[in-house]
């Protein structure tokens, strides 16, 4: 078939490489501004990968035309961090037809909802299927222009969801053959709920703020940055964002849980399960705070989770501080700016039954 993949980034460059690996015509899209890889890969014809996928794939078009990338596509696969969904829907929206379904890889928060919002679909929509993942089934990063090195392929514990769900089926259908990690999610909440990157990312990148800082990110972010201290945090956020599931009525696995089942970590705990986590080795600290470990988990699904708890009456002090301090240490406000909550998702009028019911 033909999949379009927007967004070529470690993930989205990962995503064709896999899907053309495995015999189908693909196409690889990004705008200008972030348009490296995407030249590279349309100077060299393909791309090529080591690691977990190796080899080099050839791709039908690698450039900046969305109709070209779109044409005759029957999946499409957005790879991008969670403030460029709804760019890559707006994007997309000329081109979509009710031939094609588009799967949001990770969701993140809320992605499908997102997507669809931006695009101008209606939720109940079917003519044109949106669903997410849960994660990305990758460990990957870009080596250089067009070149990648995967770390891992996930096996198992990839969970997806259509919005509305009666097209999870067809998603599933599309991506089996290429991700047997996928599983069929109860709904977008469970997928966007069992993201784990605000979990983590946030308190790791806040307790060692002053290293970050002073170092540019000179040590490793998992073996040195997560210590007992560090662990106890990341466990309080990851138990209120456990109350939120449940209060939803939404089945979701702990980090250590899911991280073990998923290949990363070897340990049921929240700290040295990260720090010796053979899935995290070698991973260096990013270079300054302003980076999307704050901006995207917490000014995007933080903000959004600690939204969601005040609908469904679960107490979140836990989120709201580091929510407070990640403003207080990027002088921004994230709960004002609001990018990300049950308002600007269209969901502000439904009561806790209906959001369960999505």
């Amino acid at each position: 078939m033909r999949v379009a993949v927007l967004g070529a980034g470690n993930g989205g460059v990962a995503a064709a490489f896999d899907f053309a690996q495995h015999g189908h015509e693909v196409a690889l899209y990004a705008t200008p501004e972030f348009g490296t890889n995407v030249v590279a890969v349309k100077e060299a014809g393909g791309i090529r990968a080591s690691g977990d996928l190796t080899g080099f794939a050839a791709v039908r078009y690698s450039g900046h035309d969305p109709e070209q990338a779109l044409d005759g596509a029957a999946l499409v696969v957005v790879v991008a961090p969670t403030y460029g969904t709804e760019p890559h829907a707006q994007v997309a929206a000329p081109f979509l037809t009710e031939e094609m379904a588009v799967l949001v890889c990770p969701g993140s928060c809320a992605g499908a909802i997102a997507f669809k919002r931006a695009a101008g679909l209606e939720l109940e929509d079917d003519r044109i299927v949106v669903g997410e993942t849960s994660t990305l089934p990758y460990a990957v990063r870009v080596t250089e222009p067009g070149v990648i090195n995967v770390f891992l392929k996930l096996s198992t514990d990839v969970y997806l969801a259509g919005l509305p769900r009666s097209g999870t089926d067809r998603l599933y259908g599309l991506v089996k053959d290429v991700w047997p990690a996928v599983e069929k999610a109860e709904s977008v909440f469970q997928t966007t709920l069992q993201n784990g990157n605000p979990v983590i990312h946030p308190a790791v990148t806040l307790l060692n703020a002053g290293l970050l800082e002073r170092t540019h990110g000179d040590f490793l972010f998992y073996e040195e940055g997560v210590t007992e201290s560090v662990g106890r945090l990341i466990e309080a956020v990851d138990h209120e964002r456990l109350a939120i599931a449940a209060a939803l009525g939404v089945s979701i696995l702990s980090e250590p849980e899911i991280g073990v089942r998923q290949g990363y970590m070897r340990e049921h705990n929240y700290s040295t399960a990260y720090s010796t986590a053979p899935g995290f080795l070698g991973i260096k600290a990013q270079s300054e705070l302003d980076h999307r470990y704050l901006t995207e988990d917490v000014g995007y699904s933080l903000v959004f989770l600690s939204d969601l708890a005040a609908r469904l009456d679960v107490p979140t002090p836990v989120i709201d501080a580091v929510i407070t301090i990640a403003s207080v240490v990027l002088a921004r406000d994230f709960r004002a700016e609001g990018v990300r909550t049950l308002k600007t998702l269209g969901l502000d009028a439904l009561s806790p039954e209906q959001l369960a019911a999505l």
